[in-house]
């Protein structure tokens, strides 16, 4: 019998046997079974994608010989299971941005950052001067990933993306992240049990998945490994190489907080409505320190970014600031390293403007509304239920259209205007 013929029995026979005694999906009576497809799945369909890429036999029975899936991670089907719906979804960004930026964690992060930048100031000169990304940065991101190291990684990796390879919504994805952590183990000689992770999968120090380790972690501090569990230099170095990998400009700041008044329209915002610094300034955006916008600044490109539209603070973004977001596809995340990386080098203080509280609207309600927005011509770069810059720009173009002030930020009253 062939391999996919057997497992394919086994699979189907799970199912049947669930269904007749109604047992849910996650119940001790129908893992035996599901662990043993796993194991099947590991050595028949794994190991020989593993072995083409260069992965010793060696290493992989190391690394999978004694994995167990892991059931609580989310997003699971298991196999025969029945197809769980997806709960209600809700941001807290959409309640308060505020929230993200919370001044007591801030707080800690800054002053342990600024201990940090102290104890490393050495090899922190040296990532510098090599990769032209500023200490600040780099520690900030550290800080925001896993508290300066401070942050349980409880879970082993190999496990973590196995089980989301074999029974998770994304499947190819997380099989190609198993693969990129067995070529790990391979290359800088690891022990199966030494790649530890979050709940996600996301490796060491900088939280790299796999296929990101394995394109920008490096070995700074010169032992041969690429060690961002227990090296500290090798875990600065790796986040400031992640950086200029994706063209981080060096000598340039990542953005201003500025008073953008009502001359200048919200529907203005986004990395692809840049111009000069010097025309935003024409234009009446003005620091909100009251300090000029450097001199070296002002001929270079700048972008304005509102993340919370006239609900918040607004900013003069550099291209910085996009780099800063391949790291976490979020406007707040970035920001947040932009902020906490000041307040660590420079003074700590919060930002001037507050933030304001649109009020509680759901994921599901704002895709609604995008949906409305498209079918009416705008650009809201996916009905995604995310308030990224396409929809804040599309709202603000809805609400000038309609003869209303923008403010490029949905709220209760504005989700069930737009029809």
């Amino acid at each position: 019998m062939t391999h996919s013929r057997h497992l394919l029995i086994l699979l189907a026979s799970l199912a049947l046997a669930m269904l007749a005694t109604g047992s849910p999906a996650f119940a001790a009576l129908d893992r035996t079974g599901v662990e043993r497809s796993f194991h099947v799945w590991l050595e028949r369909q794994l190991w020989p994608k593993a072995r083409a890429r260069g992965v010793s036999r060696a290493t992989f029975v190391d690394a999978t010989g004694n994995l167990s899936l892991q059931w609580k991670l989310p997003d699971l089907q298991p196999p025969g299971a029945p197809k769980a719906r997806p709960g209600k979804q809700r941001q807290s960004e959409f309640r308060s941005p505020a929230r993200y930026f919370s001044q007591r964690n801030l707080a800690t992060l800054v002053a342990l950052g600024r201990d940090r930048l102290r104890q490393w100031h050495a090899p922190l000169q040296r990532i510098e001067a090599r990769y032209g990304v500023p200490a600040r940065i780099i520690v900030a991101i550290w800080g925001r990933e896993t508290g300066y190291g401070r942050a349980s990684l409880p879970h082993n990796a190999l496990a973590v993306l196995a089980t989301q390879a074999f029974m998770g919504r994304r499947k190819e994805i997380f099989e190609e992240e198993t693969l990129a952590a067995l070529t790990i183990l391979e290359e800088d000689h690891f022990p199966g049990t030494a790649l530890k992770s979050s709940w996600a999968g996301a490796l060491g120090g900088p939280q790299f998945l796999p296929s990101k380790f394995l394109k920008y972690a490096v070995d700074f501090d010169g032992d041969g490994k690429r060690d961002i569990w227990n090296s500290v230099p090798d875990t600065l170095a790796s986040i400031a190489n992640y950086l200029k990998q994706h063209d981080w400009q060096s000598g340039r700041d990542w953005g201003y907080e500025a008073e953008i008044p009502r001359a200048i329209s919200c529907t203005l915002e986004g990395p692809d409505q840049g111009r000069p610094i010097s025309s935003w300034i024409a234009a009446g955006a003005t620091r909100i320190s009251g300090r000029p916008f450097p001199a070296n600044e002002r001929a270079h490109t700048g972008y304005l970014l509102m993340p919370a539209g006239r609900f918040g603070p607004a900013f003069i973004a550099t291209p910085n600031f996009y780099v800063l977001k391949t790291y976490n596809e979020s406007d707040a995340y970035a920001l947040f390293i932009g902020h906490l990386a000041d307040r660590i080098a420079y003074t700590d203080t919060p930002l001037v403007t507050p933030w304001r509280d649109p009020g509680d609207f759901s994921r599901r309600a704002v895709q609604l509304m995008q949906e409305r927005l498209v079918a009416s011509g705008y650009d809201v770069g996916g009905a995604d239920g995310l308030v990224g810059f396409k929809t804040r720009t599309a709202i603000g173009q809805w609400q000038e259209r309609h003869g209303m002030a923008a403010t490029c930020y949905p709220d209760e009253t504005l989700l069930r205007q737009i029809r």
